[in-house]
């Protein structure tokens, strides 16, 4: 299972939106990737990551790269990971 890629589901582990759910949308480069929560169901913020501030579930939903946030909602309500993204989690990876 590669970790890091289109549509993989993560949880932020450092920052102000630590805890909270997002979703892959782009690999940038090795070190980077664009994330997006969607804003309306998670809060968090289409930007670039660091992939060490990530990480990666199990879950994985089938968008193409670059969807939108249009896109990434309606795949997780394909899915039936709606409801489970809004509910913030702890990390296991502790950061200081």
């Amino acid at each position: 299972m590669p970790a890091i890629e289109v549509g993989r589901v993560c949880v932020k582990v450092c920052g102000r939106e630590a805890g909270k759910k997002c979703v892959i949308v782009d690999v940038i480069d090795k070190n980077f990737v664009l994330v997006t929560g969607p804003k309306s169901v998670t809060g968090v913020k289409r930007r670039r990551a660091n992939i060490n501030h990530l990480e990666p579930l199990a879950e994985k939903i089938d968008i193409k790269r670059g969807a939108s946030d249009e896109e990434v909602v309606e795949a997780l309500k394909a899915k039936g990971l709606l409801e489970t993204m809004a509910q913030p989690v702890k990390p296991a990876l502790a950061r200081v």
